[in-house]
């Protein structure tokens, strides 16, 4: 007689999860969703904790810690507990961006845009990785560095973006102000973009390095913090004149002026932090903060310039 058959089956099991993936954006998604954009987030913080701390090359070698062994050694102290914690939070980061992705498969057709940033998120995760890797493998070269926060804070941006996405109806989206407010908010969008720039090639030559033997990029870190504070002020200027355009159109996008609001108070902060530690010696904990700032800056100037637009249905029966 011959053994019954399992009534389990792998296209049984397949064709279950299928339905179980959501068909429309649930609260499974935006958990996901929004825990992804905490764990981009934070990930910048842990990252600059490893420099701030001189742990950069705490594990020395990649993708391993060291040559013979994938986590730290006692030997290493604080420094590769340090480092090893920043490697494991990636593989977090990746987890989740990728749960999100599967999360939106069911959705891909109708809701295209949630799938590409999906795609973006979890494709960039993998680059980070290694891009971190050839970090530490060409001993914290600063403009490998400074490149790995840039494309770490476009993750932000991108999550932050899906949030927002994720949240409007599927379908076109039309213009809730005029195009010299549109205008405005991308030209604002751009000084921001300087700011980090230079704010990247200043901590690139101060003392910050990530380990003693670390090189510098060379440049005068002092003629840079002013460089750097340039266009700080020209983006704090230009948020004041949205924050005004953004009053004149609040009834037809309160949400577009409540971010614009926000934005104003995050760089205001900012601009604090990033006198404090100028004025006394770049303490490591206020250049931490500093990081972490710009990144939400980041992401909350992703959210403002995809409030200019609203869904065009919504906008035709408002």
């Amino acid at each position: 007689m011959s053994a019954p058959q399992s009534t389990t089956t792998a296209p049984g099991i397949w064709q279950r999860f299928w339905r179980w993936l959501p068909d429309r954006v649930d609260g499974r998604i935006r958990v996901f969703a929004w825990l992804s954009f905490i764990a981009e987030v934070t990930i910048i913080a842990t990252g600059g904790a490893v420099r701030l701390t001189g742990s950069g090359l705490g594990c020395p070698t990649w993708p391993l810690c060291t040559p013979e062994s994938l986590v730290p050694i006692p030997e290493m102290g604080i420094h590769g507990i340090i480092e090893f914690g920043n490697r494991t939070l990636t593989g977090l980061v990746g987890i989740l961006a990728a749960i999100v992705l599967v999360l939106v498969l069911k959705i891909r057709t109708e809701r295209r845009d949630l799938y590409v940033l999906a795609v973006i998120v979890l494709g960039g995760v993998g680059a980070q990785a290694i891009v971190g890797g050839i970090t530490v493998l060409t001993g914290l070269n600063p403009f490998i560095v400074g490149f790995h926060y840039v494309s770490s804070l476009a993750l932000v941006c991108v999550t932050a973006a899906f949030l927002v996405r994720m949240s409007q109806p599927a379908g076109p989206r039309t213009l809730v102000v005029p195009r010299w407010h549109a205008i405005l908010a991308h030209v604002t969008t751009l000084a921001m973009a300087l700011t980090i720039a230079f704010g990247v090639l200043t901590t690139g030559a101060g003392p910050h390095s990530g380990d003693a033997a670390a090189g510098r990029n060379g440049f005068n870190a002092e003629l840079l913090e002013h460089v750097h504070a340039w266009p700080g002020y020209a983006l704090f200027a230009l948020t004041v004149a949205l924050v005004v355009a953004g009053w004149r159109v609040r009834a037809a996008a309160p949400l577009l002026f409540r971010w614009t609001l926000i934005l104003l108070a995050v760089e205001f902060v900012q601009i604090a932090v990033g006198l404090y530690q100028a004025r006394n010696g770049l303490p490591e904990l206020a250049v931490g903060v500093h990081m972490v700032l710009a990144a939400l800056a980041a992401a909350t100037m992703t959210v403002v310039i995809l409030r200019l637009k609203a869904p065009a249905a919504e906008v035709a029966h408002s």
